[in-house]
Protein backbone atom coordinates (compact mmCIF):
# COMPACT_ATOMS: atom_id res chain seq x y z
CA UNK A 1 0.00 0.00 0.00
CA UNK A 2 1.16 3.58 -1.09
CA UNK A 3 2.14 5.91 2.16
CA UNK A 4 -0.11 8.31 3.18
CA UNK A 5 1.28 12.04 3.68
CA UNK A 6 -1.15 14.30 5.04
CA UNK A 7 0.32 18.27 4.49
CA UNK A 8 -1.16 20.80 6.71
CA UNK A 9 -1.30 24.21 4.98
CA UNK A 10 -1.88 25.67 1.80
CA UNK A 11 1.19 27.93 1.87
CA UNK A 12 3.55 27.91 -0.99
CA UNK A 13 5.98 24.86 0.76
CA UNK A 14 2.97 22.98 1.52
CA UNK A 15 2.28 23.45 -2.51
CA UNK A 16 6.17 22.36 -3.32
CA UNK A 17 5.46 19.66 -0.87
CA UNK A 18 2.60 18.18 -2.16
CA UNK A 19 3.47 18.82 -6.35
CA UNK A 20 6.71 17.06 -5.78
CA UNK A 21 5.50 13.90 -3.44
CA UNK A 22 2.66 13.21 -6.56
CA UNK A 23 5.51 13.95 -9.16
CA UNK A 24 7.33 10.83 -7.35
CA UNK A 25 4.74 8.27 -7.93
CA UNK A 26 3.89 5.62 -5.00
CA UNK A 27 2.50 8.44 -2.39
CA UNK A 28 -1.00 9.22 -1.61
CA UNK A 29 -1.29 13.04 -0.45
CA UNK A 30 -3.88 14.73 0.59
CA UNK A 31 -3.43 18.60 1.90
CA UNK A 32 -5.42 20.24 4.76
CA UNK A 33 -6.59 23.30 4.13
CA UNK A 34 -7.81 25.33 7.24
CA UNK A 35 -10.56 26.99 5.23
CA UNK A 36 -9.96 30.86 5.56
CA UNK A 37 -8.86 31.62 2.13
CA UNK A 38 -12.12 31.86 -0.41
CA UNK A 39 -9.76 31.07 -3.36
CA UNK A 40 -7.29 28.81 -2.18
CA UNK A 41 -6.32 27.18 -6.01
CA UNK A 42 -5.26 23.98 -7.15
CA UNK A 43 -3.26 21.57 -5.08
CA UNK A 44 -1.82 18.05 -6.39
CA UNK A 45 -3.32 15.55 -4.83
CA UNK A 46 -6.31 14.91 -2.40
CA UNK A 47 -7.26 18.17 -1.06
CA UNK A 48 -9.71 18.46 2.39
CA UNK A 49 -10.94 21.83 4.46
CA UNK A 50 -11.81 22.43 7.48
CA UNK A 51 -10.39 22.73 10.83
CA UNK A 52 -9.94 18.79 12.77
CA UNK A 53 -11.63 19.86 16.08
CA UNK A 54 -8.25 20.32 18.01
CA UNK A 55 -5.18 17.92 18.56
CA UNK A 56 -7.56 14.77 19.28
CA UNK A 57 -9.52 15.40 16.48
CA UNK A 58 -6.83 15.27 14.35
CA UNK A 59 -5.10 12.18 16.04
CA UNK A 60 -8.31 10.30 14.94
CA UNK A 61 -7.93 10.84 11.56
CA UNK A 62 -4.25 10.32 11.50
CA UNK A 63 -5.68 6.99 12.75
CA UNK A 64 -8.95 6.46 10.32
CA UNK A 65 -7.17 7.17 7.56
CA UNK A 66 -3.88 5.49 8.30
CA UNK A 67 -1.46 8.29 7.82
CA UNK A 68 2.11 7.39 7.56
CA UNK A 69 3.61 11.01 7.71
CA UNK A 70 2.51 14.55 9.00
CA UNK A 71 4.07 17.58 7.64
CA UNK A 72 3.09 21.00 9.49
CA UNK A 73 3.79 23.14 6.39
CA UNK A 74 1.13 25.91 7.82
CA UNK A 75 1.59 29.63 8.19
CA UNK A 76 4.59 30.38 10.33
CA UNK A 77 2.04 32.48 13.01
CA UNK A 78 -0.43 29.21 12.86
CA UNK A 79 0.90 28.62 16.49
CA UNK A 80 -2.68 26.52 17.71
CA UNK A 81 -2.26 24.44 14.31
CA UNK A 82 1.32 23.71 14.99
CA UNK A 83 1.13 22.82 18.63
CA UNK A 84 -1.99 20.42 17.72
CA UNK A 85 -0.15 18.66 14.98
CA UNK A 86 2.90 17.90 17.70
CA UNK A 87 0.50 16.67 20.48
CA UNK A 88 -1.09 14.28 17.28
CA UNK A 89 1.67 12.89 16.04
CA UNK A 90 2.90 12.16 19.54
CA UNK A 91 -0.90 10.31 20.94
CA UNK A 92 -0.79 8.32 17.57
CA UNK A 93 3.49 7.69 17.21
CA UNK A 94 2.98 9.19 13.56
CA UNK A 95 6.43 10.79 12.22
CA UNK A 96 5.99 14.55 11.41
CA UNK A 97 7.99 17.81 10.67
CA UNK A 98 7.74 21.11 10.11
CA UNK A 99 8.24 22.73 6.94
CA UNK A 100 8.95 26.29 7.48
CA UNK A 101 10.40 28.90 5.84
CA UNK A 102 13.37 30.52 7.51
CA UNK A 103 12.48 34.21 9.03
CA UNK A 104 14.31 37.30 7.85
CA UNK A 105 17.24 38.92 8.60
CA UNK A 106 18.26 42.38 9.64
CA UNK A 107 20.71 44.12 7.51
CA UNK A 108 22.74 47.18 8.21
CA UNK A 109 19.94 50.31 8.03
CA UNK A 110 16.98 48.39 8.76
CA UNK A 111 15.49 50.62 11.89
CA UNK A 112 12.85 47.32 13.21
CA UNK A 113 11.61 47.09 16.40
CA UNK A 114 10.38 43.54 17.20
CA UNK A 115 7.21 42.58 18.95
CA UNK A 116 6.31 39.38 20.63
CA UNK A 117 2.23 40.03 19.40
CA UNK A 118 0.00 42.65 17.89
CA UNK A 119 -1.08 44.14 20.74
CA UNK A 120 2.44 44.80 21.58
CA UNK A 121 2.82 45.92 17.85
CA UNK A 122 -0.09 48.41 18.73
CA UNK A 123 1.70 49.43 22.12
CA UNK A 124 4.66 51.06 20.14
CA UNK A 125 3.16 52.70 17.37
CA UNK A 126 1.79 55.95 18.24
CA UNK A 127 5.86 56.62 19.62
CA UNK A 128 6.86 55.82 15.91
CA UNK A 129 4.84 57.37 13.39
CA UNK A 130 0.89 58.53 12.47
CA UNK A 131 0.42 56.97 9.28
CA UNK A 132 1.35 53.28 9.19
CA UNK A 133 0.84 50.20 6.40
CA UNK A 134 -0.28 47.34 8.30
CA UNK A 135 0.37 44.01 6.70
CA UNK A 136 -0.26 41.47 8.86
CA UNK A 137 -3.36 39.88 7.45
CA UNK A 138 -6.75 39.90 7.36
CA UNK A 139 -7.17 38.72 10.98
CA UNK A 140 -6.11 40.15 14.21
CA UNK A 141 -7.24 44.18 13.21
CA UNK A 142 -8.72 44.35 16.72
CA UNK A 143 -5.61 44.78 18.21
CA UNK A 144 -5.36 48.24 16.95
CA UNK A 145 -8.44 49.07 17.16
CA UNK A 146 -7.59 51.78 20.29
CA UNK A 147 -5.61 53.74 18.44
CA UNK A 148 -7.60 56.68 17.44
CA UNK A 149 -4.80 59.07 15.89
CA UNK A 150 -3.13 56.68 13.84
CA UNK A 151 -3.91 56.54 10.12
CA UNK A 152 -3.72 52.80 8.69
CA UNK A 153 -3.21 51.85 5.18
CA UNK A 154 -4.20 47.89 5.72
CA UNK A 155 -3.05 46.14 2.90
CA UNK A 156 -4.43 42.01 2.95
CA UNK A 157 -5.06 39.44 0.15
CA UNK A 158 -9.27 39.29 1.43
CA UNK A 159 -10.96 42.04 2.76
CA UNK A 160 -10.37 42.18 7.10
CA UNK A 161 -12.76 41.49 9.34
CA UNK A 162 -13.89 44.17 12.10
CA UNK A 163 -13.02 45.63 14.16
CA UNK A 164 -10.52 47.96 12.71
CA UNK A 165 -9.22 50.71 13.97
CA UNK A 166 -11.50 54.27 13.10
CA UNK A 167 -9.30 55.68 10.46
CA UNK A 168 -8.18 52.57 7.98
CA UNK A 169 -7.68 52.47 4.47
CA UNK A 170 -8.03 49.06 2.74
CA UNK A 171 -5.97 47.87 0.27
CA UNK A 172 -6.54 44.22 -1.44
CA UNK A 173 -3.23 43.12 -2.90
CA UNK A 174 -1.55 39.56 -3.46
CA UNK A 175 2.09 39.68 -3.73
CA UNK A 176 4.92 39.12 -4.77
CA UNK A 177 5.89 42.64 -4.97
CA UNK A 178 8.56 44.25 -6.20
CA UNK A 179 10.90 46.85 -4.63
CA UNK A 180 10.30 50.11 -6.60
CA UNK A 181 6.10 49.48 -6.19
CA UNK A 182 6.51 48.77 -2.60
CA UNK A 183 8.70 52.22 -2.43
CA UNK A 184 6.12 54.26 -4.38
CA UNK A 185 3.48 52.76 -2.03
CA UNK A 186 4.57 54.01 0.84
CA UNK A 187 5.74 57.48 -0.71
CA UNK A 188 1.80 57.90 -2.13
CA UNK A 189 0.49 56.79 1.06
CA UNK A 190 2.60 59.27 3.44
CA UNK A 191 3.58 56.35 5.49
CA UNK A 192 6.06 56.64 8.51
CA UNK A 193 6.04 53.66 9.81
CA UNK A 194 5.62 49.81 8.34
CA UNK A 195 3.36 46.77 10.65
CA UNK A 196 3.95 43.45 9.34
CA UNK A 197 5.14 39.68 10.78
CA UNK A 198 8.16 37.78 10.25
CA UNK A 199 6.34 35.38 7.54
CA UNK A 200 9.78 34.95 5.45
CA UNK A 201 10.26 34.15 1.74
CA UNK A 202 10.99 36.48 -0.91
CA UNK A 203 7.08 37.11 -2.17
CA UNK A 204 6.84 39.77 0.18
CA UNK A 205 9.89 40.80 1.11
CA UNK A 206 10.36 44.36 -0.99
CA UNK A 207 8.50 46.01 1.61
CA UNK A 208 11.37 45.72 3.89
CA UNK A 209 13.93 47.03 1.51
CA UNK A 210 11.71 49.66 0.56
CA UNK A 211 11.15 50.76 4.29
CA UNK A 212 14.90 50.56 4.71
CA UNK A 213 15.09 53.04 1.17
CA UNK A 214 12.87 55.48 3.36
CA UNK A 215 14.77 55.29 7.07
CA UNK A 216 11.13 54.16 7.61
CA UNK A 217 10.90 52.06 11.03
CA UNK A 218 9.20 48.56 11.16
CA UNK A 219 7.54 47.13 13.72
CA UNK A 220 8.06 43.35 13.02
CA UNK A 221 5.97 40.82 14.78
CA UNK A 222 8.10 37.91 15.39
CA UNK A 223 7.20 34.08 15.37
CA UNK A 224 5.65 32.01 17.96
CA UNK A 225 8.23 29.00 19.20
CA UNK A 226 7.41 25.96 17.70
CA UNK A 227 7.09 22.86 20.45
CA UNK A 228 9.94 21.58 21.85
CA UNK A 229 11.49 17.99 20.18
CA UNK A 230 9.47 19.03 17.36
CA UNK A 231 11.88 18.97 13.59
CA UNK A 232 11.94 21.48 11.58
CA UNK A 233 12.92 22.03 8.46
CA UNK A 234 13.19 24.97 6.05
CA UNK A 235 12.33 23.68 2.47
CA UNK A 236 10.75 21.12 0.39
CA UNK A 237 14.08 19.06 0.00
CA UNK A 238 14.71 18.81 3.34
CA UNK A 239 11.19 17.80 4.14
CA UNK A 240 11.22 15.31 1.22
CA UNK A 241 14.99 13.99 3.24
CA UNK A 242 13.59 13.40 6.72
CA UNK A 243 10.64 11.59 4.74
CA UNK A 244 12.98 9.69 2.88
CA UNK A 245 11.72 10.02 -0.23
CA UNK A 246 14.61 12.50 -1.84
CA UNK A 247 16.10 9.91 -3.78
CA UNK A 248 14.69 9.21 -7.52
Amino acid sequence: MSPHVLILGGTTEARELAAALVARGGVRVTSSLAGRVSRPGALAGDVRIGGFGGAEGLADWLREHRVDALVDATHPFAGTITANAARAAEATGVPSLVLRRPGWTSVPGDRWHPVPSLSAAADVLPGLGRRVLLTTGRLGLSAFARLTGVHFVVRSVEAPEPPMPPHTEVLLAKGPFTVDGETALLREHRIDVLVTKDSGGAATAPKLTAARRLALPVVLVTRPATPPGVRVVPDVAGALDLLGLSGS
